[in-house]
């Protein structure tokens, strides 16, 4: 089933997501093994990230083995603290790649 997670950073900004992304996603714009949906936008208060995984389990390999362990080292110019998660399991999807 898919997972999905919603994180919110508090006061975040654009440029802070962009060296953040930058860190712990492969390069050129591709999604992590496992992610099938990445979006990111300015909310109120600061900066949100919504992730599609097409698991729970590849969402915590990406969690506990890349973007954890990245985030703790810290990122230069990156999110300097973690972020206000909400995750939960897809019971549906509907349009684009995710909706085939």
């Amino acid at each position: 089933m898919a997972y999905g997670i919603v994180h919110h950073f508090p006061g975040g900004t654009k440029s802070q997501y962009e060296a953040s992304i930058a860190a712990v996603h492969p390069a050129g714009g591709a999604l992590p093994k496992g992610q099938t949906f990445h979006a990111a936008g300015p909310s109120t208060g600061g900066w949100t990230i919504v992730a599609i995984h097409d698991s729970k389990e590849s969402w915590e390999k990406f969690r506990d083995g890349i973007l954890m362990p990245t985030m703790s080292k810290g990122i230069k110019g990156g999110f300097t603290s973690p972020p206000q998660e909400t995750a939960f399991e897809v019971q549906n999807i509907h349009g684009g790649a995710l909706g085939n």
